[in-house]
């Protein structure tokens, strides 16, 4: 029944996000994590990738997290000479985190994951009113 694949569909969407949000969310927790020598780099900000993938059960491609890589953009410095992590001009590298960037990508992992939801909220309903007419 293609009312079920829709909702196998948007649940893989929903899940796909799911992993998203979770990255974000440890983005933004960890926006402040330097490192605890000069020599040790602060965190760096992952970057969530997607795949299509078939599903051979249902005979459809479905989207799957393809992989969580690194984001290799250049961290920042913010001078603080007294910090165990400054180098010998008294710099502290930063987070390569933005967090105007991660809130925006957390608005459209929201979005995505709500209109997912919506299929397969409108699928219930179809299948239910489709119950309701053969009885």
């Amino acid at each position: 029944m293609d009312l079920l694949k829709s909702m196998k569909l948007a649940a893989a969407g929903m899940k796909a996000q799911g992993e998203r949000m979770r990255v974000i969310s440890e983005n933004l927790a960890n926006k402040d994590s330097v490192g605890r020598t000069a020599d040790e780099d602060p965190y760096r900000r992952k970057i969530v990738s997607f795949k299509n993938a078939l599903d051979r059960e249902i005979g459809a491609r479905k989207v799957e997290v393809d992989k969580i890589t690194e984001d290799k953009s250049a961290f920042g410095l913010k001078f603080d000479p007294n910090h165990p992590a400054a180098n010998e001009d008294g710099y502290v590298k930063t987070p390569n985190v933005n967090s105007l960037i991660e809130m925006m990508d957390m608005k459209e992992t929201q979005r995505s994951y709500q209109a997912n939801l919506g299929v397969i909220d409108a699928s219930k309903k179809m299948i239910a009113q489709t119950l309701e007419i053969l009885r």
